[in-house]
């Protein structure tokens, strides 16, 4: 089995699509084509269900993604090191990271990774924390900044960066603005916007809603911090959110109220997700290390 094979095989399951993946890897739609033919007849099973618009994994397929995917990580990895040993560090930096976390500045942090290793390409994903800790499992991502709401996948271990309070944003004419507190169980019959479910905010509060045992109405789901402080802003709806996003400055119209009662030790915790050591690349372990050398 030749890692070609492997490549293409991932870039198609990857894009849906044999022409998009042939230009993504910049070869012929006719090789790509042969190459995943190949190593179906190696396999000796379809790994594609193939049509005029699209394509789509067989379980075979699926089956084959999750350790090429593993495979070809594992072999970036291992070349990296090689050139880690001889001084260089060069190849792709692949990082993910779910909005607004908190113990690590994003941005700023990339930004001097690239000032001291330009030889090494960085690629940024935002998803939630959910999909993130599956991509670092899968060998897709060589590093996530995430904030787990459950256990993670074999094979993923988290690095602790910070951990915060949730708290409830709400608009300032709402009943709740400006209490001491309140209660999780006081709050099934409002109307919530909160974020889609790979979110580990999300996650957080079903959680503390269950212990509660309240059950509530989630009308408006987005996927971005801002839109749902807009939403909250314009009184459609009250939001359990980490702290950080309740102080940043297009959330300083809100209220923000304290959560008290069953629930209240539930916290955002914040970590970089990573795989095995020994599947952890040179260049995930030097950004990693910025941030330990933080005060």
């Amino acid at each position: 089995m030749e890692l070609r094979h492997l490549e293409y095989f991932v870039a198609v399951a990857e894009e849906r699509h044999f022409t998009r993946a042939a230009q993504r890897l910049m070869v012929s739609q006719s090789g790509l084509s042969a190459s995943v033919r190949s190593l179906e007849r190696e396999l000796g099973a379809p790994l594609f269900v193939r049509s005029t618009r699209r394509v789509e994994l067989t379980g075979a397929g699926r089956a084959l993604l999750v350790e090429a995917s593993r495979t070809l990580a594992s072999v970036r990895a291992a070349k990296e090191a090689v050139a880690a040993v001889q001084g260089l560090l060069r190849g792709t930096l692949s990082v993910g990271t779910e909005q607004c976390v908190s113990g690590v500045h994003v941005p700023g942090l990339l930004a001097r990774f690239r000032a001291e290793h330009p030889e090494v390409e960085i690629r940024l994903r935002q998803a939630g924390s959910a999909t993130l800790v599956d991509d670092v499992a899968a060998g897709r991502l060589d590093l996530a900044f995430v904030a787990p709401a459950g256990t993670v996948p074999e094979g993923v271990r988290l690095v602790p960066l910070a951990r915060e309070p949730m708290v409830l944003l709400c608009h300032p004419g709402h009943r709740l603005a400006g209490a001491d507190g309140v209660a999780w169980s006081e709050l099934g019959d409002e109307v919530f916007v909160d974020f889609h479910a790979d979110w580990g905010a999300r996650g957080l509060t079903d959680r503390a809603f269950a212990a509660a045992r309240t059950r509530r109405r989630v009308a408006l789901e987005v996927n971005d911090v801002h839109s749902l402080i807009e939403l909250v802003g314009h009184g459609l709806g009250i939001a359990v959110v980490p702290r950080p996003i309740a102080r940043k400055e297009q959330a300083a119209g809100l209220s923000t109220v304290p959560l008290v009662g069953a629930g209240d030790g539930e916290l955002w915790e914040v970590s970089a997700a990573l795989p095995e050591p020994e599947r952890t690349g040179p260049a995930a372990r030097r950004l990693l290390a910025y941030l330990t050398e933080e005060p």
